[in-house]
Formats: C-alpha cells, structure tokens, sequence
C-alpha cells in the first residue's frame, strides 16, 4: 500500500500537534508549514522535532505563510500530498476584534488560495477546512446542526463562515473532496495562554502554589460547548478516511459557563475559587455569541465518532498539567 501523505497547515497549533501524533500512529508521512521565525523552538510539537527517528523521516517541516501564494504552491508540488489539513490561522475570537483585517486574510482568503491550488494542481486532493461553531454567532436555533443559518458576531466568525461556504462551492462546484469540519470549542493543556481556558488552569494551579494571588475575568455567565482537543483530531481525520466529503459538526452537546470551568478548575486544586477570582469588565466581548451548542447526531451516525471523557476529566487535565509544569521549573 503507498504511504499516505500529509500537509497540515497550522501544524504547530493545538490541532496540528496532536493531529501530528496522530498521522504518524496511523503511518502517515506529515508535513507542516511552519512560518520563518527567529525563535526555532515550536514547544508542541518540539519533542517530535528532537527524536531522530522521526524528523526528517516520516515528519518534515517547510518555511511558508499563508499570505505567499508562490510558497504554497511550491510546496504543494514538492509534498504531493494525499490529504491536505487547513488548520492554520489567527484563531482567537476576541483578538480578531483587535486584528480583523489579518484575521480575514488568514481564516478567509488564505482559504481560497489553498482550494485554488488544489483545484489546480490536484483536484483528488482530500481537503479538510478548520470551520468553528463562531460561524453560527447569534444562532437562530440551539443546538445547532450543520443546516443551521450562518449568524457570526465577531470578525474571525465572519471570515470563517467566508471560507465555510466557499469550501462548499468547490465541493460542489469542481466535485473536490472539501470538508468543513464544525468544530466547537475544543482544549487541551496544550491550549494557547491567551485563551480563557488555559488562563483559568494556570491560575488556579499558580495560586495553589503561591504565584499568583487573584484571577482577573470578564463575563463568568458566557456559555461554550467544551470538548477535548485530542478527541476532535479523531473526528478530522475521519472525515477524510470517509468515502463521501460533507459537513459535520463536533460538539460534546452540554453548554458549560465560565464559571463552570472556574469552579472545576479551583477544585482540582482544592481552593475556593469565589475568594480569587475578580471580575473586570473591561474583558467582555464587543458581542457575545448566544447558546453555541452543537448538535453531533451527523458524525456519530456517519462515522461512528462520539467524544472521550467528561468536561471535569477536561479540566482537571489542564489544571495538573500546568501543576506538573511549576514543579518541574522548582526542580
């Protein structure tokens, strides 16, 4: 059988790591695109990078950026890949606030340069797009399934819902095998420090050691549909390996607050919470989004996908991997 290969765009992220692990499990060759940076050390995947039986034998890395057309079609055509993973991207939401202009670039056309390669240089590529629950923003309906109505509140939901329906229009525009996977928020101890999940496990676990005194939070009310990151890497690949592209939404089903995921996180490490953490303002969302729960019914019956461990399992994860991570620096 020939080797399966792989390109992941956002290969250092979250997704892409694990996704990574994955691939190689499944004997996949893996290549990333990596942005040129002056700092080498890419800390999710580094452990991969170091071991000498792998790097640069079933996983290799390549200098790109979505914005360089000329660059991804050059390593498009070097990596000849079977299955093409668009992962990469400006990915959090209240940045893109901040940022929108390059977040639409990123999330939006970098989309469409990628399907146009594709459709150029190999139309039987599989094609895997990034979607998020975002593109549903004020959602009309809850939980919400892959026929629900695009209602984004925020710029990064705006491109993405862009690239969404464009993934659709190639797919069955030029009959490519595109699939936009409707991923609801999914974490991990390998969550990126500026998002709100991985802010609560640090603190807690830096306030159990003495670090930190207080926990600073905007709205604690606000609700998501939380999963494990290494379960919904499960569901990506999936969706290749399927003999038919579509569209499918990975949820758990349950609505969590912030407070939920507060008070989960200071009870791994046996604290009152209510005493630490502060509410500011100041962190709110321009808009909040409203009941993003997603419906899986489609995956779970197509692919036989269903999600691993429990929201608390989730938290307690992050929460000790950051405890982990303070002794290991005391030591």
């Amino acid at each position: 059988m020939a080797e399966k290969i792989a390109l992941i765009t956002g290969i250092t992220g979250q997704d892409g790591s694990y996704l990574t692990e994955l691939l190689l499990q499944k004997g996949y060759a893996v290549h990333g695109i990596v942005r040129r940076t002056s700092n080498l050390l890419r800390s999710r995947i580094e452990h991969l990078r170091r071991d000498a039986k792998i790097y640069g034998k079933t996983l290799f890395l390549h200098y790109g950026d979505l914005s360089d057309t000329t660059t991804l079609r050059r390593i498009f055509r070097e990596v000849g890949p079977s299955e093409l993973y668009h992962l990469a991207g400006q990915s959090h939401v209240g940045l893109s606030f901040e940022i929108p202009e390059s977040t639409c670039d990123e999330a939006g056309m970098a989309t469409l340069r990628l399907l146009e390669i594709v459709r150029d240089q190999s139309p039987s590529v599989k094609f895997y797009h990034a979607s998020t629950s975002e593109i549903f923003g004020n959602a009309s309906e809850s939980p919400q399934t892959e026929e629900t109505a695009m209602r984004p509140t925020s710029p990064y939901g705006c491109a993405k819902a862009f690239a969404t329906q464009l993934a659709r229009v190639y797919r069955q525009s030029y009959g490519m095998f595109v699939c936009n996977g409707i991923l609801y928020n999914h974490e991990s101890p390998r969550r990126g420090e500026n998002f709100v999940t991985r802010k609560v496990a640090r603190a807690a676990a830096r306030i159990s050691r003495g670090l930190d005194v207080d926990l600073v939070l905007g709205n604690l009310e606000s609700k998501r549909d939380w999963g494990r990151a290494q379960d919904y890497v499960v569901a990506i690949w999936l969706m290749l390996q399927h003999g038919k592209p579509d569209d499918y939404v990975v949820a758990t089903g349950e609505a969590h607050s912030v407070r939920d995921f507060v008070e989960a996180a200071f009870k791994v490490v046996d604290l009152p919470w209510k005493k630490y953490v502060k509410r500011d303002p100041a962190f709110d969302r321009p808009i909040e989004p409203t009941r993003l729960v997603g419906c899986a019914d489609k995956i779970r019956k197509t692919l036989a996908w269903k999600p691993n461990g429990s929201f608390e399992q989730l938290v307690r994860e992050m929460v000790e991997a950051e405890v982990e991570t303070i002794e290991k620096l005391k030591s």
